[in-house]
C-alpha cells in the first residue's frame, strides 16, 4: 500500500496553547492599565516619543469618531 506525501504533513509538535496573560505572567510584565503606567520608565526611550504615540491614539479615536 502506497501514501500520498500530502496526506502526511509535516505537522508541528502540539506544545499547547498559552494565553498572552499567561506569557506575560510567565515573564513578569505588568499590563499597562493607566495613562499613568505609559509613563513608566522603559515603556517608551522619551517623552517625545510617548507624545507622539498619545497624539497617534488621539487621533484615531476621533476618526473612529467621525
Amino acid at each position: 500500500m502506497t501514501t500520498n506525501r500530502a496526506d502526511h504533513q509535516a505537522q508541528p509538535p502540539d506544545r499547547g496553547s498559552v494565553s498572552v496573560d499567561e506569557l506575560a505572567r510567565r515573564q513578569g510584565v505588568r499590563p499597562i492599565e493607566s495613562v499613568e503606567d505609559m509613563a513608566r520608565p522603559g515603556i517608551f526611550e522619551s517623552d517625545e516619543e510617548l507624545a507622539e504615540f498619545l497624539a497617534h491614539v488621539y487621533a484615531a479615536r476621533r476618526a473612529d469618531l467621525a
